[in-house]
């Protein structure tokens, strides 16, 4: 299962994991984007989902399992970035819209499949966070401390389920190119570009690569770890 198949990383891992053999279901909130994805990724099961709704979730995931047979993998990427904006003038609709979208979500979803995967013994739970989420960025709280938040989740996950077969880690990119990008102004895409040392925004098939690999067998001694993947800005 992918969220936010239908852009971005989450395209490019729903077509890398396609193209190696896998079968894939793409959740996204846009009924017009996740139809044209999976016909460019040959995804085998779409399905509009709205991942900040627990019940809708859970019924997606009842019925993306019944298409595909079962589910050994989840990518939780569907996320938006929010207002521009100082903290104090920050519009508190947006703050809890981020926040649930980017947070929330994961976490429904990652309950949601978590069972499913228990009963096979396997799984792989690769959540989609940001280098802001480590660093903070300015005028972006309600971004940095979903992202921040969304680690958090991912540290405790990945403990609670170590034993299990199931592994839990979380990527934070610095700037790539994807239709997030769209929401930002282009000052805030410059602070960002600044602070890479390679002076380049990231490309989709480069996360891509990463998260394939942390949802792969090959994986298997790394759980509730933070993999950065940022040009040489975060180091640590």
């Amino acid at each position: 299962m992918v969220t936010g198949g239908a852009s971005g990383a989450g395209r490019a891992v729903a077509q890398r994991i396609v193209r190696e053999g896998g079968a894939v279901a793409i959740w996204d909130a846009d009924p017009v984007a996740i139809e044209a994805a999976r016909k460019a990724t040959g995804a085998q099961f779409a399905l509009q989902v709205d991942v900040t709704d627990a019940d809708a979730v859970d019924a997606a995931a009842e019925e993306s399992i019944a298409a595909l047979g079962s589910v050994d993998l989840l990518m939780c990427s569907a996320g938006i970035t929010g207002a521009t904006c100082p903290v104090e003038t920050y519009p508190r609709d947006n703050w809890l819209r981020v926040i649930d979208i980017n947070l929330n979500g994961p976490f429904y979803c990652c309950q949601a499949l978590i069972p499913a995967m228990k009963a096979r013994g396997y799984g792989r739970i690769v959540n989609m966070s940001s280098v802001g989420g480590k660093e903070g960025n300015p005028n972006a709280a309600a971004y940095a401390a979903s992202k921040s938040g969304l680690l958090g989740f991912t540290k405790a996950l990945g403990k609670e389920l170590a034993t299990s077969g199931i592994l839990v880690n979380a990527v934070t990119p610095a700037v790539f190119r994807t239709p997030l990008l769209d929401q930002m102004p282009q000052s805030q895409i410059d602070f960002m570009l600044g602070k890479i040392p390679m002076g380049r925004p990231g490309e989709v098939d480069e996360v891509a690569a990463l998260v394939c690999w942390l949802l792969s067998e090959e994986c298997s001694f790394s759980t509730a770890a933070t993999f950065d993947i940022s040009g040489g800005r975060s180091t640590y």
